[in-house]
């Protein structure tokens, strides 16, 4: 049974002064798009995801487009009735549910690091061939490379590239409040193994990102009462790098996919860094195929569309 109106389920949150997350999703039973896997439900909408605002005065920095032009549409109106009446719009990554409302913002700048671009261009026939498709797909008008700063009233915010989760990560760091928000670089319950013959490097680069000095992260997929709360400690972190490096440790072994994620992550839960949330199941899975899948190709382009998960 589908939904005929997108954005029933969509909530407002504050997690901090100025700071709205425009959450949806993680509604038992209930698919927006179809009765069939697709992108939208089973790679968002099921997992729940959030895309930010930034609100200062009449300004706002929209972090990430959401899954439909009505959510986009829904944030934009939300935005329009407090006041803000200049938008600018970063996005995380290239994947169809950062990106999918980008068409809303088709007037505003929107920022974006090289890799997210060139990735959108490149796959501008796939993502038009998805369920549901993106189309048209509207691209960044203004691109950073490695690290960007911006001033929003008393507010500093800072881009940062990360190659955690895609190639083309994109964070938004707020140091003045040790706030950082994550995209999909970080995941509750665990992360979406969408480049696995990058494992390694994700494993690298969550090191770094644990190098800043973070009080709060706000991920795009997560639990909607921790984002509502303020967001997760640094222990975030932790959980992710810890699920990568665990999940090429025992990649190899028979039982790895019978076995609960429950048990694959039972220190992590106990110390309160993640939260159990059962669809995640089906994506560990996932996760074990794409890294087996990708250890047994050699000298083949592990990121030709058909290797790329149903939320890229």
């Amino acid at each position: 049974m589908t939904s005929t109106t997108l954005t029933d389920t969509l909530r407002i949150l504050e997690p901090a002064p100025g700071i709205f997350a425009y959450y949806d999703g993680r509604i038992p039973g209930k698919r927006l798009h179809s009765p069939e896997r697709n992108w939208l439900d089973d790679g968002a909408y099921s997992l729940g995801i959030a895309s930010y605002a930034i609100v200062c005065g009449r300004q706002a920095l929209v972090y990430d487009t959401h899954i439909s032009l009505d959510h986009a549409r829904f944030i934009r109106a939300h935005l329009a009735a407090i006041g803000v009446s200049d938008i600018e719009v970063v996005l995380s990554h290239w994947h169809t549910d950062h990106i999918a409302g980008n068409a809303v913002y088709s007037d505003c700048m929107i920022i974006a690091n090289p890799q997210t671009a060139l990735a959108m261009v490149e796959n501008d026939r796939l993502l038009a061939q998805k369920s549901p498709p993106i189309h048209p797909l509207v691209l960044p008008n203004r691109l950073f490379d490695g690290r960007l700063s911006i001033a929003y009233g008393t507010r500093r915010i800072e881009l940062l590239q990360f190659n955690i989760h895609s190639a083309d990560g994109t964070v938004v760091w707020l140091p003045g409040e040790g706030l950082l928000l994550a995209g999909d670089t970080l995941e509750d319950t665990i992360t979406y193994v969408s480049e696995p013959e990058n494992i390694g490097v994700h494993i690298q680069e969550l090191g770094r990102l644990s190098e800043l000095p973070i009080r709060r992260i706000l991920p795009n997929h997560g639990a909607d009462d921790r984002i509502a709360g303020g967001g997760y400690d640094v222990g975030l972190i932790e959980a992710n790098r810890r699920y990568l490096h665990r999940l090429s440790r025992q990649i190899d072994e028979p039982d790895l996919p019978e076995r609960p994620l429950s048990a694959f992550l039972w220190e992590e839960l106990s110390e309160g860094w993640i939260s159990y949330f059962e669809p995640y199941e089906r994506v560990h899975r996932d996760n074990i195929a794409a890294h087996r899948g990708a250890r047994t190709r050699q000298g083949v382009d592990n990121n030709k569309s058909e290797n790329i998960p149903p939320n890229a």
